[in-house]
Parts: structure tokens; sequence; C-alpha cells
């Protein structure tokens, strides 16, 4: 008789693993860390793991994913929300994606260290797939209710919604290696200011937004950067 397999108790294990994986990615850090040790902090075997995950790579891309539905999930009520302006949601989208980030401090600064890794490149793929499909339609709702409000002037909101994706992806890209161009002490934080300036400056002229109604928090930005 075949043995019954229960989907949840193995999304449950699953998981185990990958709360392994953030708390040694905080500890120990992601490039030090090995599968031996997931498999020590598990109390599983090298066959278990690989029942669920292809690699070191395949573990990383798990934890961005729960992380990426994590914020999505903080971040929705926002964009959702009736009652909030166009401009009051694009403000508090990103407020609420650097607030998240910044609670998360040790894992996003973890992860940080090796995103831009050869070896992990296509745990970044996936991870732009992602946000493209999750966040694209966000915008081009915002984006209509703010040419509906008088407020933003785009043209086409589904097209500006995926500029404006592209774009932060692109920023998200060019923060990462800064901050470890920051860490290594090779670049200053004006020139981390101007950048950020820059691409703020980019989604407002995209949307046709009011000056300076995107500009992020210089504390947040002086927090992670300064």
């Amino acid at each position: 008789m075949p043995r019954t397999v229960n989907p949840t108790a193995l999304e449950v294990r699953r998981e185990a693993f990958i709360d392994v994986a953030e708390r040694l990615i905080q500890t120990k850090a992601y490039e030090q860390m090995t599968i031996q040790d997931v498999l020590d902090r598990a109390g599983a075997s090298r066959g278990g793991f690989y029942h669920y995950f292809d690699s070191k790579q395949d573990l990383l891309q798990a934890v961005v994913a729960r992380m990426s539905d994590a914020a999505m999930a903080a971040i929705e009520p926002i964009v959702t929300d009736p009652h909030l302006s166009a401009v009051a949601k694009l403000q508090q989208f990103f407020a609420g994606i650097a607030g998240w980030k910044d609670e998360r401090r040790d894992l996003v600064l973890g992860i940080a260290e090796v995103w831009l890794s050869d070896d992990n490149a296509l745990v970044r793929e996936k991870f732009r797939e992602r946000l493209v499909v999750d966040v694209t339609p966000w915008f081009a709702a915002i984006i209509r209710q703010g040419i509906a409000e008088g407020v933003l002037s785009a043209g086409s909101p589904d097209e500006t919604a995926r500029v404006l994706v592209s774009l932060i992806q692109a920023a998200n890209q060019l923060a990462t290696e800064l901050f470890v161009a920051r860490r290594a002490g090779t670049v200053t934080f004006d020139v981390v200011e101007r950048a950020v300036t820059a691409y703020t400056e980019a989604y407002e002229r995209i949307l046709g937004a009011p000056s300076g109604s995107l500009a992020l928090d210089s504390r947040m930005l002086q927090r992670w950067f300064g």
C-alpha cells in the first residue's frame, strides 16, 4: 500500500529549513553558511534537504521569496485603501518598503552582501520577475486613480507602471551596489544621496507627479548609508 503524503507536514518542514537559513544569514552570513550548517540546525538529513531544495542558491531563493511575499502582504492594504489619494499611496508604498526593510535590517544586510554575486544571478532574475508580476498591477491602478484625481499626468497607466517597476528594479540594484561600496569606504554619502534623488525625480517625471512628492526620507537614507 503506497505511503500517504501529508502536504501540510511537507510545507511545515520546508518552512523550517527557510527559518534556519534566515537565522544563519543574520548570524553567520550567507557566504559562510553551509548546507551542513542548515542540516545541523534543522536536525535533518542531507536527503531531507534535497527533497525540497536543489542547492544553497535554491534555499536563498526561497528566503527571498518569503521576504517578498511578506513585504507585499504588508504593503497591499496601503495600495488598495480606497480612502487614500494616489500620491499618498505612492508615498506610503516607498516609505512602507523602506520601513519593512528596516525592521528586518540584519536579514536584509545579510542578503545584500551576496546579492551581486554571479552565483546568485538566477535568484536576482526570479526576484525581478516576481516584482513585475506582483507590483505592476498595483501601480497601474494607482496611476489610473491619480489621472482621475488630476494629480498624475502619465499617458498609458499599464505601460507607465511597467516602466516604473523597471526603474525601481534598477534603483534597487544600484542601492545594493552603493551599500557595498559604502561599507568598503569607496563612495561618499553625497554620491548615494545624489543617486537616490535622481531616481525619485525620475519616478515623478514619468508619473507626472508633483515635484518632491516622492522624495525618500533623508533619515532613513542616513540610517542605511550614513
